[in-house]
């Protein structure tokens, strides 16, 4: 190491080649470490990075761009040095040079909390944001890793957050995500992303709610259900799980369901997600069940729609998708229940008792108990569901669950109201909004 770092200092003919050696051994974790410790060494880079020889100027990025990849927070803040010279190159330059320096920076970002607190006030988000517009794909990609990344901090709240929300950004970012659709670019992917960590931080989605992202992502969801492909684009879950994330997250927000477009599309939308995708990428399916959720949780106008569009069988059949799919299920029909006698009738002449029965078996107490509280919604709310649920063996599918520690109490209320003497207990409606998937 020592000797490639004398290699690049002496100016000779073959320093070019002693600097491509150099970049390849910084590849390794043990070589960075040293590397950084010898007297010298970041600012002869720098010295190269800063020069008027564009060749000499890219392998020494490339360099940079080794030791960003670090582990080692002591690496990345031997780095600091070079940040502001990082920021001052995102503006002009070639665009594998800005791409270079973007996706350094990222790295440094992740690694370093001194790092961000240096590029916080050498003015880094003005400067992303100016490189915003650019027309170039892998730009603007890199830009999106670089925000990603800040985005994450454990400080972003208070510190970064508020500066990103008080520039162009956002709105370029949705503009970039909604357009980004039908190609599923890497810089979609990054900026839906970008969105979700600024409503997961519980003190921006007001701020988003005004920029109009709620109708702008819904009807991102409803042109991808339109057109929806029978072999999807690859990557495009990448853009459609922050998509639904973010959605859900808003929602789940006070003021989120009152931005919310009471549009029943919305809900065959997600339904021809979830048959889309749940094949090949069932993870979307509870990704888009989390969202069915809190849309349905508070407003009856989802539930009704959920009814009147003749969408239980197809919920019901995603029971056996995973655990958590079913739990969510589960969840989103006692959102329905929970509305009322009417919403009840329904479900009882949709046919729910019989495809609930078999659930009641799971080894899952999770998912027995959601259930339970389902049951209980449909028995209180519509008395002729517990006299077909008895009718049916109901009742000794309860009375397996009385020595569940867990369940036992809700079993027991259960076979209550239903005639069975067995005590009584309460319940308490499941009806509130999942927030905050991260």
């Amino acid at each position: 190491v020592l000797e490639l770092l004398r290699g690049v200092q002496r100016g000779s003919e073959d320093r070019k080649r002693a600097l491509g050696c150099l970049r390849w051994a910084l590849q390794n974790k043990e070589t960075q470490q040293k590397f950084v410790r010898l007297d010298g060494s970041i600012r002869t880079l720098i010295g190269l990075f800063t020069s008027s020889l564009a060749d000499m100027q890219m392998e020494a990025a490339r360099c940079f761009h080794e030791l960003s990849q670090s582990s080692d927070p002591a690496v990345a803040e031997a780095c600091l040095p070079v940040t502001s010279y990082l920021l001052t190159y995102l503006s002009g330059h070639s665009v594998e040079f800005t791409e270079l320096c973007l996706y350094t920076l990222g790295n440094l970002v992740v690694e370093s909390e001194a790092v961000r607190k240096q590029l916080l006030p050498q003015g880094i988000i003005p400067v992303l944001a100016s490189c915003i517009q650019s027309p170039h794909e892998a730009v603007l990609e890199g830009l999106g890793y670089v925000l990603s990344q800040l985005l994450q901090a454990k400080e972003a709240p208070i510190e970064i957050i508020p500066l990103v929300l008080d520039s162009v950004l956002p709105q370029h970012m949705l503009r970039l995500v909604c357009s980004g659709l039908k190609a599923g670019t890497g810089a979609a992917v990054e900026f839906a992303w970008c969105l979700h960590y600024i409503v997961c931080s519980h003190t921006a989605g007001a701020a988003l709610l005004s920029l109009g992202v709620l109708p702008a992502l819904t009807s991102l969801l409803l042109d991808l259900a339109s057109e929806m492909p029978q072999d999807l684009p690859e990557g495009l879950e990448l853009l459609v799980c922050p998509v639904l994330r973010c959605l859900g997250n808003l929602l789940a927000e006070e003021t989120g369901c009152e931005g919310a477009a009471r549009d029943q599309r919305l809900l065959i939308a997600l339904f021809l997600i979830l048959q889309g995708f749940l094949q090949q990428q069932p993870f979307i399916v509870q990704e888009t069940l989390w969202l069915l959720n809190n849309l349905t949780a508070d407003d009856p106008f989802f539930c009704s729609a959920l009814l009147s569009l003749d969408l239980l069988p197809a919920l019901v059949q995603l029971l056996p998708c995973s655990q958590m799919a079913c739990v969510l299920v589960l969840t989103v029909l006692c959102n329905v229940a929970a509305k009322g006698p009417a919403y009840c009738q329904q479900l009882h002449r949709g046919g729910a008792l019989p495809l609930l029965l078999p659930t009641l078996a799971l080894p899952d107490p999770g998912a027995v108990g959601q259930v339970l509280e389902l049951l209980h919604l449909l028995f209180l709310h519509w008395p002729e569901a517990a006299a077909d649920f008895v009718r049916q063996g109901g009742h000794q599918a309860l009375e397996q669950h009385q020595s569940t520690p867990e369940l036992q109490e809700r079993a027991r209320a259960l076979l209550a109201m239903v005639g069975q003497p067995q005590g009584a207990s309460t319940f308490s409606p499941c009806t509130a909004t999942l927030s905050a998937f991260s």
